[in-house]
């Protein structure tokens, strides 16, 4: 198509980059609030609401010569619907896909109308082609967070590591099935003593005890192990992968939680893709030596970030309530469960000790 000079644009011209830009701040909004209300994620709004004011127009001459052109009530695409989804109630993440590809379509027949016409001047093909691929990589990561979330919710209350030394040679799936039947939904195993093919099928196997109980099964820093067995979480510290690097290496619904010590590095995790920061140690602990943070930066944490906080170091019955009262979305526990004669009846105890003082501090 030969380019046509600005005095030659038609209303029509007009009417379809009014209705292709209003697709694109509609999906936008949507995409944003999203993001905003329902996952409080703090990076993806920001990158949405750039998004959206990179590219909805601010030129007034131009706004006035789209409104001018607007014929709404002679559009012959209104009333047309597709009896096959008509009427239809969409979940979330149906609606999120839906509203993704309006906004992609909307880009993509903007970026070829400006290529093909004056618009050009008014509307950068480069910019609209450069958005268009942003939006890509916007909708994965949007659709990737919506498949973690119910995961992430379940980061609370009570949460038991199985460290391979604590056990002193009881076994892991013995300890693995009292401890679901104390009621426990989150499980880390964790291992500084086994190589990996030793692991592996004690992995696989308390895996699918979880698995069968409905509760979350969290690899300890091991990547591959928890790949190779499909953990539904990954837990690693500061001297582990980065959690930017890690998150690119596993699936879009599995959990990444990350050891934190200071405010800043809780900021950081949470930027970087973790689902939860875990923070300690809250109290002295004879399971791992660790510099004693306290409850202070526990707060501090809590208020600096959204994902789930969760409370590690010397946490017993007696103390629980002070760390849940600090704002600890969950607490992890090795000690106080791996060190009792019954791990079923230690975990049931500090279940009802959380559950009670939760009781008295939310009154």
């Amino acid at each position: 198509m030969n380019m046509v000079s600005p005095e030659a644009l038609t209303p029509q011209s007009f009417r379809l980059v009014d209705a292709s830009l209003n697709r694109l701040a509609e999906g936008l909004r949507y995409l944003e609030d999203v993001s905003r209300f329902l996952l409080n994620d703090v990076s993806l709004t920001k990158r949405l609401k750039l998004l959206r004011h990179i590219l909805v127009t601010s030129n007034w001459q131009f706004q006035k010569q789209l409104l001018e052109s607007r014929n709404a009530t002679d559009d012959v695409g209104i009333g047309i619907e597709i009896p096959d989804v008509a009427d239809k109630k969409r979940d979330l993440m149906p609606s999120i896909v839906a509203n993704a590809r309006r906004v992609q379509e909307a880009l993509r027949t903007l970026e070829e109308f400006a290529k093909s016409t004056a618009f050009s001047a008014r509307l950068s093909p480069k910019k609209l082609e450069q958005a268009r691929y942003d939006m890509y990589t916007i909708e994965k990561d949007l659709i990737a967070r919506i498949l973690r979330q119910d995961k992430a919710k379940r980061i609370s209350g009570l949460y038991v590591i199985i460290d391979t030394q604590a056990l002193k040679n009881r076994s892991h799936i013995e300890v693995t099935r009292q401890i679901i039947n104390g009621g426990i939904v989150v499980i880390q195993l964790r291992d500084k003593m086994l190589d990996h093919g030793q692991l592996l099928p004690i992995a696989q196997e308390m895996k699918q005890l979880c698995a069968d109980n409905n509760v979350l099964f969290i690899v300890n820093d091991y990547l591959d192990i928890a790949l190779a067995v499909k953990a539904d979480g990954l837990h690693v510290g500061q001297t582990d992968l980065p959690v930017s690097i890690i998150r690119k290496l596993v699936p879009m619904d599995m959990l990444i939680g990350c050891s934190v010590d200071t405010v800043a590095q809780a900021k950081k995790a949470q930027a970087d893709g973790a689902d939860y920061v875990a923070v300690g140690a809250i109290f002295p602990t004879p399971s791992k030596e660790t510099e004693v943070i306290g409850l202070s930066i526990l707060r501090k944490v809590k208020r600096a970030v959204s994902v789930p906080v969760v409370a590690i170091g010397g946490i017993t019955r007696v103390n629980i309530h002070q760390v849940k009262a600090a704002g600890a979305d969950a607490v992890a526990v090795i000690s106080a469960v791996m060190g009792a004669p019954s791990p079923k009846k230690a975990v049931i105890e500090l279940i009802k000790s959380f559950e009670v003082r939760n009781e008295k501090t939310d009154r």
